[in-house]
């Protein structure tokens, strides 16, 4: 998304003139979730700023927000790896992209984890264009055989949406490397340990400039 990128971290990128942080505090508050931790990295001052302005705000939604600082980036495997700290061994938890955006049904997703015993549930949706993704393909009890990031030839059109319900168990499953990639690194241990869920709702990867605005123009 640059040169928008160069003084706005994605995730404060304006969609409809609403930064796409709050689309995803009030995917939240919408399904009950009422803690979450950002990771920081690239213009952390401005997203700093930018929650400093919205305390009061997620106070009375009664989200709490805590952050954490990567001086060196970790990857996103990595980032939840270094996080652990963060989850009780008793809960699953998400983990999502917050640089998509989207309003899909999370509680939908919960639910869909908590009818298995598997360490992650991924969302999935259908994309056009397969090769710029992590496609899953699944069996008819919906686990996932087999995941190829961004793959030449893709054998299904059921995207990674970079939204997971995973178990604390997930922890035994990332590589000891530093950077580690959720998509090259951690996804391919766990096919035929974790199960897909297509999302009920929208999501756009607004990673490029056509995708930017197209979400600006269809987005309510």
């Amino acid at each position: 998304l640059r040169p928008l990128t160069y003084r706005i971290p994605k995730c404060l990128v304006p969609i409809r003139g609403v930064p796409l942080l709050d689309y995803w505090f009030d995917l939240c508050e919408r399904h009950g979730i009422d803690e979450v931790l950002i990771n920081l990295h690239y213009l952390a001052d401005k997203v700093l700023s930018f929650l400093q302005l919205r305390r009061g705000e997620l106070r009375k939604r009664n989200i709490k927000v805590i952050t954490t600082y990567e001086p060196e980036l970790l990857g996103s495997a990595g980032t939840i790896f270094a996080n652990r700290s963060f989850v009780d061994p008793d809960e699953d938890f998400l983990i999502c992209n917050a640089d998509d955006l989207t309003d899909a049904d999370l509680t939908d997703l919960v639910e869909f984890h908590r009818s298995h015993e598997m360490p992650l549930t991924m969302g999935l949706f259908e994309t056009d264009e397969p090769q710029r993704c992590g496609i899953a393909e699944l069996d008819e009890e919906g686990m996932i055989v087999s995941f190829e990031e961004k793959p030449q030839n893709p054998r299904t059109n059921l995207a990674n949406a970079g939204i997971y319900v995973a178990r604390y168990s997930i922890f035994n499953y990332i590589p000891r490397k530093i950077p580690c990639d959720i998509g090259y690194d951690l996804l391919p241990k766990l096919v035929g340990k974790m199960k897909g869920r297509l999302i009920r709702g929208r999501l756009i990867d607004i990673g490029t400039p056509e995708s930017y605005r197209i979400a600006n123009e269809v987005w309510m």
